[in-house]
C-alpha cells in the first residue's frame, strides 16, 4: 500500500482513478506482477500481488513514480506525492491468508465512521455498547457494488474481470460451486467482525502462520550481508552503480564525461531507471551523481515527458533494459 504524503488526497477525481488503473495494467504486462485485487481511496491504494519474477521493488517504484509525475504535472506542482516508498507485507499462499487480505482490501471504502463500520464503531458494539450492526452492514453491503474503483465488483460476480486482474485463483478458495456467492456471503461476515484481521494493524510485518513467518525470517538472515550498516540498501534488487555502468556500455562514454552535460539523454535515462528501478530517492541520486535532488527531479520529469512523445527514445530505452537485464543476470558482471 501507498498513502498521499501527510496523507493528503492523491486522486482528486475519476480521471486520476481510471489513470492510475491504467498503469497497473501497463504494471502488470510490463513487469509480469500477478494482481490478485485492488482497491483506489483519495488518499491511498491498496494492492495484492504475486510477483513470479521477484521484482515488487521495480514493479511498485514504476508505478509510483509514473503516477506521481503525471500528478504533478496535472496540478502545476512539484515534490512528494506519496509518504513514503511504499509498505509491503508479505502474504502466504496457503490457509486462507489471500482470501481474508483481498477480503481486507475490498471492505475498505465502507470501514468508515459515516457508516459506524470504522474500527471503534466496531469495537464498542463488540462491548454491548452499542445494538446490532446489521443495519450498518446492509448498507455497507449496498454500497459496494456501486464503488468503481476496486476489484470488488468483479469477485462479486457483478462486473466482467478485466485480463490484467485475477480474480479465480482466491475464488477457488471459497470451495463452492458458485464462488461469487460465496464470496459476498464472506465479505459481509467480515464487515461486522471487531477487528480488521490484523492487516490494518501498522506494526504488522508479515501475514500468515508461524512456520512461514520463522521461514521469512530465516532467509533474510541468510540473505543479509555480515556489514549491513544500510538495510535499505540491501533490499534493494539493483544498485545504480550497475545502472551506470550498463549506461557507459550503453553510450560508449564514460558516466564522468556525460553525467555533468545538461540534457544528456543518457544521464536522464540513467536517472530516471535509478527511480523505477533501483528505488533510489531524489536525494540518494542527486548524493550519487552530485547534483541537487531538484535538479535530479527536473531531469526525471524531462525525461519522462520525452519518453511519452518520442518513439525513438522509447527504443532506445528498451534497448538499455534488455542490455540491463542481461548484464544483471551475468553473474561475473560487475556490480
Amino acid at each position: 500500500m501507498a498513502r498521499g504524503f501527510q496523507r493528503h488526497e492523491i486522486f482528486t477525481d475519476d480521471k486520476e482513478r481510471w489513470h492510475f488503473l491504467e498503469l497497473l495494467k501497463e504494471m502488470v504486462e510490463r513487469y509480469g506482477v500477478v494482481l490478485h485485487a485492488y482497491v483506489v481511496l483519495n488518499n491511498h491504494y491498496h494492492l495484492l500481488i504475486e510477483t513470479p519474477n521477484a521484482n515488487a521493488s521495480r514493479a511498485l517504484q514504476w508505478l509510483n513514480v509514473c503516477y506521481s509525475t503525471w500528478f504533478n504535472r496535472r496540478h502545476s506542482r512539484s515534490g512528494a506525492v506519496f509518504q513514503a516508498r511504499y509498505k509491503s507485507v508479505p502474504v502466504e499462499n496457503a490457509g486462507g491468508w489471500g482470501l481474508a487480505c483481498s477480503v481486507y482490501i475490498h471492505i475498505n471504502p465502507v470501514r468508515i465512521r459515516a457508516l459506524g463500520l470504522d474500527r471503534a464503531s466496531r469495537a464498542k458494539a463488540k462491548l454491548g455498547g452499542e445494538p446490532d450492526m446489521a443495519a450498518q452492514i446492509a448498507e455497507a453491503l449496498k454500497r459496494l457494488p456501486g464503488y468503481r474503483w476496486s476489484s470488488y465488483p468483479a469477485y462479486a460476480g457483478l462486473a466482467k474481470t478485466p485480463t490484467w486482474l485475477t480474480c479465480d485463483t482466491l475464488l477457488s478458495r471459497t470451495m463452492s460451486d458458485d464462488p461469487h456467492a460465496a464470496y459476498r456471503k464472506h465479505l459481509a461476515e467480515r464487515l461486522g467482525a471487531a477487528d480488521d484481521g490484523g492487516f490494518s494493524t501498522p506494526r504488522m510485518l508479515v501475514a500468515g502462520g508461524e512456520a512461514f513467518k520463522e521461514r521469512l525470517r530465516r532467509m533474510q538472515l541468510k540473505q543479509q550481508p555480515k556489514n549491513a550498516g544500510n538495510i535499505g540498501e540491501w533490499k534493494r534488487l539493483l544498485p545504480f552503480s550497475k545502472v551506470v555502468a550498463c549506461m557507459e556500455k550503453f553510450k560508449g562514454e564514460k558516466w564522468a564525461e556525460f553525467s555533468k552535460r545538461h540534457g544528456d539523454w543518457g544521464r536522464d535515462m540513467a536517472l530516471h531507471n535509478g527511480r523505477m528501478q533501483c528505488g533510489l530517492t531524489l536525494v540518494e541520486l542527486g548524493e550519487f551523481a552530485g547534483m541537487r535532488p531538484t535538479t535530479v527531479s527536473q531531469s526525471v520529469v524531462r525525461f519522462t515527458q520525452k519518453l511519452a512523445k518520442q518513439p525513438a527514445l522509447r527504443e532506445k530505452q528498451d534497448a538499455f533494459c534488455k542490455l540491463l537485464e542481461t548484464l544483471e543476470n551475468d553473474k561475473t558482471s560487475t556490480p
